[in-house]
């Protein structure tokens, strides 16, 4: 039968019990009961598999009786009340009054967001907001035969949650782990699952280093609207340290900021020390976007001692671009500070401008596509000393277009022509000519031929050889200082097209071929394989790279790729450069083994000393990283990089973390062994532990269960 009025009623205390339920209005309602009956013209009285439903709520109970007169409601019990939003209410019996607003419920429990639990010997509603728990125990975690102590659990003589402000209260709070009190607060006030912001106090970690000692981080939120929020980070530890973290962000309509810092005392260097960044995001108007990001820092080895981060460059940036279909804008102005051992900023060029332009576009009449582009490029130091101070300005303006065609028996052919000038202005250096302008034409004629077939397993093969006949002119580049050209990358990514050079202060000229062949495979069976190998031929133009490029003389060095990916996880990644002779040039590889169990990943890398890109010895090297799942909650893991020409370790790291439905805990040991005159190698140790089902510490969904397994 339907009995709206009953029904909203009902389903009013439903909404009132659950969590992160919101006010709806008392429509139409469904009740479903054995019998339903009117005792002496003032009592309503419903029994047996009562079921109500309103909307996505629903209302089960053993018995629901209503006094017209008294205006009490009555609900026997089991009582279960869910809704959309996973908030659960389950009880023994209720007694309410008529509006729903006050009422107690006994040996109640409240599910709020399908993560935390309350079991409580009383619940109360108190004016319609309020829900008041008296000797309560609060998990996130599942409690099952094998393991009726919850992992953690918060006792408390009472619980209060408020949910207008979507908050809990415990007072005389005791935290359980394994049943064992480990901690006990007179008051304690924790977010709600269905909150993601709240300000309040963070998980603290603890911190061990070789350099600071032991310390702790206890992380402090502060939310200071809608849009923005400050946290604020205190670390101490046994060295006499003092530290103070700092992260603010800030949403706009537009964008959006963050800036992030630290303040610190400690014994190492005499003094405050620190550092602070900010990087930020905006939209423009017509299309444009605004980005920026700054560093600064106090000292070089802050960075390493705080296990902040390893970089040792800051860059701080302002970027503006739009890109369109056919069209891309940019500009960008860059500050970089360098904090590595033996380099002095005032020579290095600190500041640099960027601005360029590049559009292309079909020319029906001629066929093809037409490139054009202009980019401008400036940098300076500070020094003003002759040649160590030197500043450089260039513009370069290009021109190029291209046509495909398909031939006969599927040959692919191509021709690009252009030209490229630039102008540069030497500034602060007496060994060059002030203003320099070059002018590079430049044409190639391209074929490719794919093969391709695909035979009845399923399996498909592309055979591709592709041959470039490319000319451009010698232009007098090494009249020019080289400034961003100075690092060569001979790769299959650059093998074709007309200049190996990184820059605009060098472009690669003379008439050469470029001549390599692809193939790749994708097998039935689920394997993939791209391999790739080839050279260049020059006909003139030699002498203008070194010999570890791979680069020089009439025939350069072989370059190789092979891609290969195995149905089972296994990735293997390498690339190599050779000469006929197979002595190695440059090498890197990576062989990386993914299961369910476990992970696996090992790289390798060779560079050959060249004193032309500043690297005076051979560098090898080799990578670990791997991971091994111990059980459905523990899970281990390495690295270690390990410098072969120096016979050293340059870094090693072990990390073990536990996570369940309703505790995630992490301990890594991290050594360094860095060694110069102003960062020393150390030792650090971390541990956190997070509870999950508070605020935005999600339990973790996959491993629902695990603490009734571990």
């Amino acid at each position: 039968m339907r009995a709206p009025r009953l029904a909203a009623m009902i389903l009013a205390l439903g909404l009132a019990l659950a969590p992160a339920a919101r006010a709806q209005d008392a429509g139409a309602a469904t009740l479903v009961a054995d019998s339903v009956r009117i005792a002496g013209n003032r009592t309503l009285i419903a029994r047996g598999n009562v079921e109500i439903l309103y909307r996505a709520t629903r209302l089960r109970a053993a018995g629901v009786s209503y006094d017209r007169t008294s205006g009490a409601l009555t609900i026997e019990g089991p009582i279960v009340l869910t809704d959309d939003r996973g908030s659960v209410v389950l009880a023994d019996s209720a007694q309410l009054s008529d509006d729903m607003r006050d009422g107690i419920l006994t040996s109640a429990r409240m599910v709020m967001d399908r993560q935390m639990q309350i079991a409580a010997a009383e619940m109360q509603r108190l004016g319609g907001r309020y829900t008041v728990l008296s000797r309560a125990v609060a998990s996130s975690c599942e409690v099952c035969a094998k393991h009726p102590t919850p992992l953690w659990e918060i006792r408390a003589r009472r619980v209060i949650h408020d949910q207008q402000e979507r908050q809990l209260y415990f007072d005389s709070a005791q935290l359980r782990v394994a049943g064992v009190p480990i901690y006990w607060v007179p008051h304690l006030r924790m977010p709600d699952p269905t909150l993601t912001r709240a300000t309040g106090f963070l998980m603290p970690s603890l911190v061990s280093t070789s350099r600071l000692g032991t310390g702790i981080q206890v992380p402090y939120f502060i939310r200071l609207g809608q849009s923005r929020d400050l946290t604020l980070t205190p670390f101490l530890a046994s060295k006499d340290v003092r530290s103070l973290g700092i992260r603010y962000r800030q949403a706009f309509r537009t964008g959006e900021i963050a800036i992030t810092g630290a303040l610190s005392h400690d014994r190492e260097v005499t003094g405050r020390r620190g550092w602070l960044a900010a990087e930020g995001r905006f939209s423009l108007p017509d299309g444009f976007e605004l980005r920026f990001a700054g560093e600064t820092i106090s000292d070089p080895a802050y960075f390493r001692d705080y296990g902040l981060s390893d970089k040792d460059r800051l860059e701080s940036s302002l970027v503006v671009s739009r890109t369109r279909v056919g069209e891309h804008i940019g500009g960008r102005l860059v500050h970089v500070h360098s904090i590595r051992s033996g380099e002095v900023n005032a020579t290095l060029p600190q500041l640099s401008a960027d601005v360029g332009w590049t559009r292309r576009l079909a020319l029906p009449g001629l066929g093809g596509t037409a490139t054009l582009s202009f980019e401008s490029h400036a940098h300076r130091r500070s020094s003003d000393a002759d040649i160590l101070g030197r500043d450089v300005a260039r513009g370069t303006l290009s021109a190029f277009w291209r046509r495909d065609w398909v031939g006969p028996a599927g040959i692919l052919a191509a021709v690009e022509t252009g030209a490229t000038i630039d102008l540069h202005k030497i500034s602060q250096d007496s060994t060059w000519p002030s203003q320099i302008t070059t002018v590079t034409p430049a044409a190639l004629v391209e074929l490719r031929w794919p093969w391709a077939r695909t035979d009845g397993a399923g399996n498909a093969d592309v055979i591709e050889p592709v041959m470039q006949l490319v000319w451009s002119r010698l232009a007098q580049t090494n009249n020019v200082p080289n400034e961003d050209s100075t690092l060569i990358e001979f790769d299959e990514g650059n093998l074709f097209g007309f200049s190996r050079f990184s820059g605009a202060d060098r472009r690669e000229g003379g008439t050469r071929v470029n001549a390599g062949l692809q193939w790749t495979r994708q097998s039935a069976s689920g394997w993939n394989v791209v391999a790739s190998a080839g050279r260049v031929y020059r006909l003139s133009g030699t002498g203008q790279f070194t010999a570890a490029s791979g680069l020089a003389g009439r025939k350069s060095d072989w370059v190789t790729a092979l891609h290969l990916a195995a149905p089972n996880g296994t990735l293997f990644q390498g690339r190599a450069v050779f000469d006929d002779r197979l002595t190695l040039a440059r090498g890197e590889m990576r062989l990386a083994m993914e299961r369910d169990r476990f992970g696996l990943a090992a790289g390798w890398l060779w560079a050959e000393a060249d004193a032309a890109e500043n690297r005076l010895t051979d560098t090898a090297e080799w990578v670990f990283d791997g991971r091994i799942k111990l059980s459905d909650s523990w899970n281990a893991k390495a690295l270690a990089r390990h410098d072969y020409r120096a016979r050293r370790t340059t870094a090693a790291a072990l990390a073990l973390e536990f996570v369940n439905e309703c505790l995630r805990m992490d301990v890594t040991v991290k050594r360094s062994f860095t060694s110069s005159t102003t960062v020393q190698p150390s030792t650090s140790i971390g541990l956190s532990v997070d509870l999950l089902g508070f605020g935005n510490a999600r339990s973790a969904g996959t491993a629902a269960g695990k603490s009734c397994r571990y």
